[in-house]
């Protein structure tokens, strides 16, 4: 995808290497958001353990040790510590561009999220990052949690390389961003208080394929940045991290009720909807009868 030429966002902060340059929140200080977190499931259908542990500070099992990264003091060095960060910083500010746009056209105003860049361990107003989680979006804070790490794996373990595939996932994020301040978030939360597991299950999956939807519809408004292939990663990503797919790599047999981001061509579908249409009003997966 060609970003080379974007500017970075002033919306970054960053928690890597101790270095200061973005807000601490204390841990349990609020609800893990519906933001996706890949890994994290994963990490349940595969070793078969409390994803909750996770998030209270455990890891992978056999994780390797991490050499810390160091970070910067403001959003211009740490989109500046490599090329993944930049890429990220681009890729939030196209968004940001984008989105404003679009709520504009609504008559509204948009307001960003904040992409904050963490080694390893980090905290958000959910409660502890961690690597094991992948990205994920906070609404307590409005902010997206990532460490760039995140991108070899979503290459080396699910076959998702390129720059589009790491774009795709900033994009879904900022997808959930869309949801909280559009009060989707808020509305799908009661309902699911009053829904049984797999309802709320069913309302989980279509939060995570709208999310796919707007991902699709930022990479439409910016067709004339894509390169040839980019599709094609995108789908890539979005193929491999499909509930059914994830289940069956872990050696079990998919269970339609346990989704909770929807299946491999669910969230190809969705993701092909926003890139056709460039159209958020036509990712209303809660208004559709079939997903």
């Amino acid at each position: 995808m060609k970003l080379d030429d974007y500017r970075t966002s002033d919306n970054i902060s960053d928690q890597r290497g101790g270095s200061g340059g973005g807000p601490r929140f204390p841990i349990g200080g609020g609800k893990m958001g519906i933001g996706t977190i890949i890994i994290l499931g994963i990490a349940a259908l595969v070793f078969g353990i409390n994803p909750m542990e996770l998030m209270q500070g455990g890891g992978l099992p056999g994780g390797a040790p991490v050499q810390t990264q160091a970070g910067g003091q403001n959003a211009t060095q740490s989109c500046a510590v490599d090329e993944k960060s930049k890429f990220s910083c681009q890729v939030l500010a196209s968004t940001e561009d984008t989105w404003t746009t679009l709520f504009r056209e609504q008559g509204q105003a948009y307001q960003p999220a904040t992409l904050t860049f963490y080694d390893r361990n980090g905290q958000s107003g959910c409660g502890a990052a961690q690597s094991a989680m992948g990205p994920f979006y906070c609404p307590a804070d409005n902010g997206i949690y990532l460490d760039t790490s995140f991108f070899d794996e979503l290459a080396t373990r699910f076959g998702a390389a390129g720059d589009f595939a790491q774009a795709y996932v900033i994009a879904h994020e900022v997808g959930h961003h869309i949801q909280t301040i559009s009060g989707r978030s808020n509305q799908v939360r009661r309902a699911q208080q009053q829904a049984s597991e797999a309802e709320g299950n069913e309302l989980q999956v279509r939060m995570e394929l709208e999310a796919d939807c707007y991902a699709g519809v930022w990479a439409a408004r910016n067709r004339e940045r894509i390169e040839p292939g980019d599709i094609e990663e995108g789908l890539t990503a979005a193929n491999a991290i499909g509930d059914d797919t994830l289940q069956k790599a872990a050696g079990r047999r998919p269970v339609p009720e346990s989704f909770t981001h929807g299946t491999s061509a669910q969230r190809m579908a969705w993701l092909k909807k926003g890139l056709n249409t460039g159209n958020p009003a036509q990712c209303d997966t809660f208004g559709a009868t079939r997903l």
